[in-house]
């Protein structure tokens, strides 16, 4: 009999809110670029007696956003308050964490059900193997996104959580995945058996959640393949040995005790104060995409792509507003920031944000492809160049240190046309003999001669003149 397996996975996101101060307290939140416990007070490092200030109001605006953006039902006039979820771990001085009922429910990502959007602080840093806390990102206001076991596949789960990354990066005032830490819930169903949730705490990367859920589905496979049970637990991800081993029987919301903390006024949001926020909310991605692909008449693939990295975008954008919204403009655009650029910044895995390039030199690189000043060959290399050393240098300047300007005198092309027939009496012969393809190994010689600063379409024309 062949195997029947289905999986459905749920998510819960914590990603940090780029806040100056802290969610309770005037503490700074740069707590990788300090010394240990050195950005903490009496309230973040839970003192009895230290009484909380009121909530970050800017954490509170970055949840709404965040809620808006994920279509969620925001929670009007109705008290917003934030509860001690209580847990024993060195990393919560208080032994509680401070976190919000929902501000955002019943939303939709991707196809994917958003249950909720709330806000909490973040936990300091413990590490076992040291036995040491630093306190300093205690009380770093976190944004959590809780979602339906809507996704049925670790590929699936993947692509969510890049395009929720994407949407942050367009938000602003988030941290994104440098800060993601997923809480990662799975089920699956082998041959009609169907096993309990499981959920793998705090894993970090995107990179991550995939492979927990593969690991995953093979284990608990083989568990129900022997006619063993799936148990409700929590398990932490291992990610040296990249599997997954079991902490504790799965704890339910009773388990944490949770209480409306008394020392913390709650919030209460009405439509002004939503409405405001959603005046400083930029276009989503999937907006911009499709206001590409009508404002600009390209591709929806291109768009796709233009639109993965905000920067790029604004990139294109700038371009066109450069050159001209025409279509011949909009085209070589396209071909030098879709598909040239975006090419040379994968292969160096690196976003256009942090490439050290700016708008002027893609305008300056683009003007010289467009006035012949170079080809486009000669262009394809100069932004690898661009790239590699992190726009220290202009186009003009590596054009002008190499020699790579066109060779645009027709005498001289003919010289190397000349030299390049009387090195390729094989491929003369076979072109003259009717093989048309043949001509092509002369025109790589031309160029080969030129280092590629001739123009291609003005090389084969004098090549033909000469051989046929």
């Amino acid at each position: 009999m062949s195997d029947e397996l289905s999986m459905k996975c749920g998510l819960e996101i914590h990603v940090q809110v780029d806040t100056n101060s802290k969610l309770f307290c005037m503490c700074p939140t740069n707590y990788k670029d300090v010394e240990p416990n050195t950005n903490v007070c009496p309230v973040c490092m839970g003192h009895p007696g230290a009484k909380p200030m009121p909530p970050n109001k800017e954490a509170i605006d970055v949840a709404i956003m965040v809620a808006k953006m994920l279509d969620c039902e925001m929670v009007y006039d109705k008290d917003i308050y934030f509860q001690r979820k209580h847990y024993n771990y060195p990393d919560l001085p208080s032994g509680y964490q401070k976190t919000s009922v929902p501000i955002g429910v019943k939303g939709n990502f991707l196809g994917v059900e958003i249950t909720e959007v709330h806000l909490e602080e973040d936990p300091g840093q413990y590490k076992p193997d040291l036995g040491t806390v630093d306190y300093n990102r205690s009380g770093t206001p976190l944004v959590e996104i809780v979602t339906e076991p809507d996704m049925k596949s670790p590929e699936e789960a993947r692509e969510f959580l890049r395009q929720l990354m994407r949407l942050f990066r367009y938000i602003g005032h988030l941290r994104g995945e440098g800060t993601m830490r997923a809480d990662t819930n799975i089920s699956i169903n082998y041959n009609g058996i169907q096993g309990k949730r499981v959920e793998v705490k705090n894993v970090n990367s995107i990179k991550g959640v995939f492979k927990v859920l593969k690991y995953e589905i093979i284990r608990q496979k083989n568990v129900l393949r022997r006619g063993g049970e799936i148990k409700m637990e929590t398990r932490a991800f291992m990610e040296a040995q990249m599997i997954t081993k079991s902490m504790r029987s799965k704890e339910t919301a009773d388990d944490y005790r949770h209480i409306p903390d008394p020392d913390i006024q709650p919030i209460v949001l009405d439509t002004n104060w939503v409405d405001v926020v959603k005046e400083r909310m930029p276009e989503t991605p999937i907006d911009k995409e499709k206001r590409f692909v009508e404002e600009y008449g390209i591709k929806e693939d291109d768009a796709k792509v233009l639109v993965s990295d905000l920067e790029l975008a604004d990139v294109f954008e700038k371009v066109v507003s450069h050159f001209g919204a025409d279509a011949k403009s909009i085209a070589l655009s396209v071909t030098w920031i879709r598909n040239e650029l975006k090419r040379v910044l994968t292969y160096n895995k690196v976003d256009f944000v942090d490439s050290g390039l700016t708008t002027e030199q893609i305008v300056e690189l683009i003007e010289s492809i467009a006035n012949k000043t170079i080809s486009q060959k000669i262009g394809k290399k100069i932004i690898e160049l661009m790239v590699e050393n992190k726009g220290a240098k202009s186009p003009k300047q590596i054009i002008e240190e190499e020699g790579l300007t066109v060779v645009g005198d027709d005498s001289e092309i003919e010289q190397f046309c000349e030299e390049a027939i009387k090195n390729s009496a094989v491929a003369v012969e076979d072109y003259k003999s009717g093989n048309s393809k043949a001509l092509n190994s002369i025109v790589g010689q031309v160029m080969k001669l030129t280092r590629g600063r001739a123009e291609p379409g003005k090389v084969v024309k004098i090549l033909k003149s000469k051989l046929d």
